[in-house]
């Protein structure tokens, strides 16, 4: 195996915790077999559970082999019992580890992925390759269908593709958006259950529908193959409104679904349910029973990323379809490293503090009413430059030093409030904290952190289709 990092000084804070590989996973360690036959899922999960990294040639070898395996599989796939069926991942490749080693070995069991695989989390790209890797070792036990995130549009305004230049180049990230374009769109899981990552569509009459989409390519903005990927239940416990199919102002794009419309179309196809992903859940899935308490559910909704964006507090959960049973298998979020925003290095996110002081050292040189710090020494210098100031030039540098104080205050602020800040960042695409929610100040700042229905209405913005 690769040797962790050296540490010659002896001064490594947290010695119980292995230092990660300095090297890259080697090709023969990764290939045992050589780069035509499937890499080593153990070694290569072991490696980046360590924050090890795969050398880009053989990352691609991944990548291209698993784009192949997917463009031989149909549009829509058909599944029979036993299978397990995981919603949205979101980069949040320590969740991932951990569901895998909950819900069974892949060798033994099926599994169907809804999508959703990258953006907000940190690490997609592990995510990618593990799954990819799992993919060719297990092709017929590994099923992934493609979510609304797996396209240029979504990866580029959320941290995809920044995180791919980060740890690659464009052509990693070029390479891997190809992936997503031969993915499948939708299963049938023992003729009862339709599986898509968003829900159904008034273009979606028949099942034959989907087979005719034309999906190597970016999804558009609408028709079937857009809202397959992007429509979503009506947001209320009835399942009513006043009409089948409603724009979705919250997507930005696709529909909103009514229980008319998903019963006319599990009827005309003999379906039991229509099972999907694409919406946060506190317990991690929602049944949505619109016929009544006592009957089946027509639409459940999966989410398999725990404590989404770091902020939300949610449950993960996986379907697990066994014998004609369904059950329903929840759990917990997973530690994993800390990961500045936007990959930045621990220099640059220093400077805001550093600033900080450096503006209030200045500001109790200049400033004759605090001799806190400067003493006496401070306070003759300040007189050495008032008599040597006219009068027109002592106004500008008192402007000045009311400008460095304002500063000051603000950086003191981004000091102060630093570690609940850099926990809500997980909401903003571009790395940054809800407008609205920073000037609300310290107490609606905690205030978020505590409650998924707040986090998910300050979320709520993300959610929508960019322009």
């Amino acid at each position: 195996m690769v040797e962790p990092l050296l540490d010659p000084l002896q001064d490594r804070v947290l010695k119980s915790l292995e230092a990660p590989p300095h090297r890259y996973l080697a090709t023969n360690l990764l290939f045992p077999r050589g780069i035509a036959a499937p890499p080593d899922v153990t070694v290569l999960k072991n490696h980046l559970k360590k924050e090890g990294r795969v050398a880009k040639s053989d990352a691609l070898i991944i990548l291209r082999q698993a784009a192949e395996t997917f463009r031989k599989e149909k549009t829509l796939i058909e599944l029979r019992y036993p299978v397990i069926v995981v919603g949205d991942i979101h980069g949040q490749f320590f969740d991932l580890l951990k569901l895998l080693d909950m819900a069974g070995d892949v060798a033994a069991n099926k599994y169907l992925f809804l999508g959703d695989y990258v953006d907000r989390g940190s690490f997609s790209v592990e995510v990618l390759l593990t799954l990819y890797s799992l993919k060719l070792n297990f092709p017929q036990n590994v099923f992934m269908i493609r979510g609304n995130h797996e396209c240029r549009q979504m990866t580029t305004f959320f941290n995809f593709r920044a995180e791919c230049l980060f740890k690659y180049d464009l052509e990693f990230y070029e390479t891997a958006c190809e992936t997503f374009d031969m993915m499948a769109l939708a299963c049938i899981i023992n003729k009862k259950f339709l599986a898509v990552h968003g829900g159904i569509s008034p273009e979606m009459v028949t099942l034959e529908d989907i087979t005719k989409v034309n999906r190597y390519t970016e999804p558009p903005r609408q028709g079937l193959f857009c809202d397959m990927l992007w429509s979503d239940p009506v947001a209320n416990d009835s399942g009513t409104s006043p009409d089948k199919y409603k724009s979705n102002e919250v997507r930005g794009c696709s529909y909103f679904f009514n229980v008319n419309a998903v019963n006319t179309f599990l009827k005309r196809n003999k379906l039991l349910t229509v099972i999907r992903a694409h919406e946060a859940q506190l317990e991690g899935y929602k049944m949505h029973t619109w016929n009544g308490p006592g009957e089946f559910p027509v639409v459940i909704t999966i989410f398999s990323a725990p404590n989404y964006c770091d902020v939300y507090n949610n449950k993960g959960a996986i379907i697990k379809f066994d014998d004609n049973n369904l059950n329903i298998q929840q759990f917990n979020y997973s530690g994993h490293p800390y990961i500045l925003p936007n990959f930045m290095d621990l220099f640059s996110w220093s400077i805001p503090f550093v600033i900080e002081k450096v503006l209030e050292i200045m500001c109790q040189v200049v400033n004759p009413k605090n001799t806190a710090v400067g003493g006496a020494m401070a306070g003759e210098k300040i007189e050495e430059m008032k008599e040597s100031i006219k009068e027109t030039k002592t106004e500008i540098f008192r402007n000045k030093v009311k400008a460095m104080s304002k500063m000051m205050k603000m950086f003191k602020t981004l000091r102060e409030d630093k570690e609940i800040i850099m926990q809500l960042k997980g909401l903003c695409p571009d790395n940054k904290v809800p407008k609205g929610l920073i000037q609300q100040g310290r107490k609606a700042l905690e205030g978020a952190l505590d409650s998924f229905t707040k986090a998910k209405e300050w979320d709520m913005i993300n959610e929508k289709r960019p322009e």
